[in-house]
């Protein structure tokens, strides 16, 4: 006899690419934040709570990407673990800098130079990168929605 979970699950084990009407949603929930800061309060916000809110952002994404087709718990935990890994995102984001623009270039500059911290699993150069996408990400979150959903669809999340 199936769980009800087996039964929704249908067989399936591929995702999908992310669907629009997913990707719209997670775009639409970006604007009303993006509007209640100023040009002078982003600029006083330090690459690393940059980081710290694109860390979150990304992780979203990850977790909306893989949501269909339904799967159990552990199999979307794998899933996600492996593109929040720091070595993922430092992949990720060697991807995007071809696509970058100038002003982008230098938020990802400026998160590489906060990534201080030296932890001990991964080497610091690939910290160092995956704390810029983040810190690209939080920056796009709330200044420019669009064009934070145009770079993240150019990932190749695995599936």
């Amino acid at each position: 006899m199936k769980s009800k979970e087996e039964e929704l699950l249908g067989g399936q084990d591929e995702a999908p690419k992310l669907d629009s009407s997913l990707t719209q949603a997670f775009s639409a929930n970006t604007v009303p934040l993006a509007q209640q800061i100023s040009q002078t309060q982003l600029q006083q916000i330090s690459p690393a709570a940059l980081a710290y809110l694109g860390d979150a952002i990304y992780e979203l994404y990850v977790r909306m990407s893989y949501l269909l087709p339904l799967q159990r718990i552990e199999n979307y935990h794998h899933l996600v673990v492996a593109q929040v890994r720091a070595e993922t995102q430092a992949l990720h984001l060697r991807s995007l800098i071809p696509h970058l623009r100038q002003t982008e270039l230098e938020i990802v500059r400026r998160g590489r130079n906060a990534a201080t911290r030296r932890p001990k699993r991964v080497d610091p150069e690939i910290y160092q990168q995956a704390t810029s996408l983040e810190t690209l990400i939080g920056y796009l979150y709330l200044t420019d929605s669009q064009r934070l959903t145009e770079l993240l669809q150019q990932l190749h999340l695995e599936k």
